[in-house]
């Protein structure tokens, strides 16, 4: 029967490889081994430009090895499978110089097996820890491209796999992509000290940075650490500089972020600063307009308080410089009675085309038909 399906085969090379590949795999881990090793070879060994004709059939070829590792070789023996799925890997960086891939697909193709690599490995030093050596070196010989694999591996890379490697790995290595990778497992494996001592300088100036750091900083416990983290990034660097033209710097106070003042705010509530908290929420809500900022400073107040602060938000988003900015918030919030006031009051400052006017007039349109009537004529 197996000879027979082979002939049927013959006009399909893809094919014929796979029903190879099936047949070996009923006579057992070794002799698949065996087929996959030859594959492996074969495609390592091939320095041929890859059209974007061939390049489906590639793929699908590559699928197909995937699948025997995984599928078939890897449940019999995950060592065996793990050394092979391995070999698998090893093969995108020659790849990758002679496919003509402008979608991305060979790329993408090893990204989406990332998660099996993780699985096996973990089956795998669970029965035998020396692979966790075999994994370490492959990680060694393609660092940077085994710290995408790590990023794309999600959960299946484990805390404890992630220990194990970097208990492996150089991790003073100065190899292009190896501070990354090595990054990247500490952060799996929730070595928060490994985790800072791979920051860069011009990240740690970085306000957007140096707010991941103080969160995470502020989740194991270590206030000051984070109060130093957030600081960091009020200092000059190339991190927060002001650009105006060129690359020349503008003199002045760092350009902080969002993400920067909302960890200033976890900050200050974890040093008990609960009303200097509240201040900056407040002065971000007057600057913006963020109804998330707002809602979280409500949510604080007293019974009663909150009627009366709300009031005075929402007075202040109506003197909002910014009229479509102030309109949006009032109909978002929704506070459609102060959105109505505030379209009878202010449409002449409409200076340029709302691209949610037709919604937000279908909205007040039931109970202010008059201001809903202005916001359609507005230009």
């Amino acid at each position: 029967m197996g000879e027979l399906l082979m002939q049927a085969a013959d006009a399909d090379a893809i094919l014929k490889r796979r029903l190879r590949l099936v047949m070996a795999a009923e006579a057992g881990p070794d002799l698949l081994a065996l087929e996959i090793d030859k594959r492996l070879t074969t495609i390592a060994a091939s320095r041929a430009r890859v059209s974007w004709r061939k390049r489906p059939d590639l793929l699908r070829d590559l699928e197909i090895l995937r699948a025997a590792i995984v599928e078939d070789l890897a449940e019999a023996a995950p060592a065996m499978g793990l050394e092979r799925l391995i070999g698998w890997f090893d093969l995108f960086r020659g790849l990758a110089t002679r496919v003509k891939d402008q979608k991305g697909e060979l790329a993408d193709a090893f990204e989406t097996a990332a998660s099996d690599l993780w699985r096996i490995a973990e089956d795998a030093v669970r029965t035998d820890e020396s692979t966790v050596g075999v994994l370490a070196d492959a990680v060694a010989r393609q660092p940077l491209e085994y710290a995408r694999w790590i990023g794309a591996g999600g959960d299946d890379l484990t805390a404890d796999l992630a220990k194990r490697l970097l208990g492996r790995l150089d991790t003073a290595s100065n190899a292009r992509g190896m501070r990354t990778v090595v990054r990247r497992l500490a952060d799996r494996a929730g070595d928060l000290d490994l985790w800072l001592s791979m920051t860069t300088p011009e990240e740690r100036g970085s306000p957007d940075f140096a707010a991941v750091m103080a969160k995470r900083l502020l989740i194991a416990d270590r206030i000051p650490e984070a109060r130093q983290a957030l600081e960091a990034a009020l200092k000059p660097s190339a991190g927060n500089r002001r650009w105006t033209f060129g690359r020349s710097p503008q003199a002045g106070p760092p350009v902080l972020t969002p993400a920067w003042e909302a960890t200033s705010i976890d900050l200050l509530e974890a040093e008990g600063r609960k009303d200097e908290a509240q201040d900056l929420r407040w002065a971000m809500f007057e600057r913006d307009l963020s109804a998330l900022v707002l809602r979280a400073y409500l949510a604080r107040l007293p019974d009663f308080d909150d009627v009366e602060a709300l009031d005075r938000a929402l007075a202040h988003a109506a003197a909002y410089a910014d009229f479509e900015t102030a309109l949006g918030f009032l109909m978002d919030w929704p506070a459609h009675r102060e959105a109505a006031a505030l379209v009878e009051r202010r449409i002449r400052e409409v200076r340029a085309p709302l691209p949610l006017k037709a919604d937000w007039a279908a909205r007040l349109g039931q109970k202010y038909p008059d201001a809903a009537e202005r916001l359609l004529a507005a230009p």
